[in-house]
């Protein structure tokens, strides 16, 4: 446990961050799995809808520097190849 005051503010603001950034990140993976739940039931309609928002979610974590820019990429390309291969095969 630090001694200084300052560090003592440190350790309380990074648990702060800590706390935003979970939530954060919890936020875009519990959006993906509500997208994904759409697709494995072959309901376009739904994941249509689903997909601006699950995109939103997505590049506001990125924006908060909680993804990388291609790791935010990697994951709106794979949702878009979910929902054109549902779409493909109807």
């Amino acid at each position: 446990m630090p001694n200084i005051k300052s560090a003592k503010k440190r350790v309380i603001t990074s648990q702060k961050k800590n706390e935003m950034n979970t939530a954060k990140k919890s936020r875009v993976k519990t959006a993906i799995k509500k997208y994904n739940a759409a697709i494995s039931a072959n309901d376009v309609a739904l994941a249509e809808q689903l997909l601006p928002e699950t995109m939103s979610v997505i590049d506001c974590a990125m924006k908060d520097g909680i993804f990388k820019a291609n790791t935010a990429a990697r994951k709106k390309a794979t949702i878009c190849r979910a929902l054109d291969s549902i779409k493909a095969a109807k």
